[in-house]
C-alpha cells in the first residue's frame, strides 16, 4: 500500500513520516501542507491511504475527505476529539488523536490494510439471498451459507459495502447499512451511528461517546444516542448526563 500525509504543521508531517516508517512498510508518496495541493496530486496519482489533519486553512480535512474517490481510505490525525463522530460519517478508517502513539498508529494501519484487501476487486463479495426470523442466507464462492443473527456481533458500513463481524470472520456485502438493518431483528440490533449497527447482546459497556464490544470501540452518534439509551437501558438512563 502507498499513502500520503496532509497536515499544515511541518513538525506534525515529519513526525508522522517517522512513525509510519517505524511501524509499517507503507510507501509514502508525498507530504502536503494543505488539501488543495493534495487534491491536485490525487488527480494524477492513485493513492491507497491518506493521513489527514482536520484543522487546516482554506479547506478542512473533513471537507477534503468528502471529495475523495471511493477507493481511497482515510485516517484522520488531529488534536481535537470533538470531530471523531463526523469523521466516521465520512467512512474514515480510524481517528488518531495527537500526540499519536506508535502502537495506536500501527493498529490503524493494520486495519486499513485489512479493509484495502476486503474492498479490492479480487475479494469475493457475498450476496444476501434471503432472510428468516433466525438467520441470513448468504451466497459466497458459489455456496449458500447460513449466518445466524445470534452470531453477528456488529455490522460496519464502509464506502459502498457493509462488513459483518461474525465470530472471528468478516463478511463483506455490497449493500448499504440501512438496507441490511431492515433485514435484522429490530429488538436485537440497534443502529448506533451512521456507520454501525450492533447486536445488543455483545455490548460489554458503554458511555456517552462509545460502545465497547470486546476489543472493539464503536462511536455512539448524537442522532442515535437517545434511542440507544432508551432501548438498551429500558429508559432508566439519561443520555444527556
Amino acid at each position: 500500500m502507498n499513502c500520503i500525509i496532509v497536515d499544515d504543521e511541518p513538525l506534525a508531517r515529519e513526525q508522522m513520516q517517522t512513525l509510519i516508517k517505524e511501524v509499517s512498510r507503507l510507501e509514502i508518496l508525498g507530504k502536503f501542507t494543505n488539501a488543495l495541493t493534495a487534491l491536485d496530486f490525487l488527480k494524477e496519482n492513485d493513492v491507497d491511504l491518506i493521513f489527514l489533519d482536520i484543522e487546516m486553512p482554506m479547506v478542512t480535512g473533513l471537507q477534503f475527505a468528502a471529495q475523495l474517490p471511493r477507493q481511497t481510505l482515510t485516517i484522520f490525525t488531529t488534536a481535537y476529539p470533538q470531530y471523531a463522530l463526523k469523521s466516521y460519517e465520512l467512512d474514515a478508517i480510524d481517528y488518531l488523536l495527537k500526540p499519536i502513539e506508535k502502537s495506536r498508529l500501527e493498529k490503524a494501519i493494520n486495519k486499513a490494510e485489512v479493509y484495502r484487501k476486503l474492498l479490492s476487486d479480487d475479494t469475493e463479495k457475498s450476496i444476501i439471498e434471503s432472510n428468516t426470523v433466525d438467520f441470513l442466507l448468504i451466497k459466497s464462492e458459489r455456496k449458500f451459507h447460513r449466518v445466524n443473527f445470534a452470531d453477528i456481533r456488529f455490522i460496519e458500513g464502509l464506502k459502498d459495502y457493509v462488513v459483518m463481524y461474525v465470530g472471528n470472520q468478516k463478511l463483506i456485502t455490497a449493500m448499504n447499512l440501512k438496507t441490511i438493518h431492515q433485514k435484522l431483528p429490530q429488538h436485537l440490533f440497534l443502529r448506533v451511528s451512521k456507520s454501525y449497527v450492533v447486536n445488543t447482546k455483545y455490548i460489554d459497556s458503554f458511555d456517552h461517546r462509545n460502545i465497547y464490544l470486546s476489543e472493539f470501540e464503536i462511536p455512539l452518534g448524537e442522532v442515535y444516542k437517545k434511542d440507544f439509551f432508551s432501548v438498551f437501558s429500558g429508559g432508566s438512563l439519561n443520555p444527556e448526563e
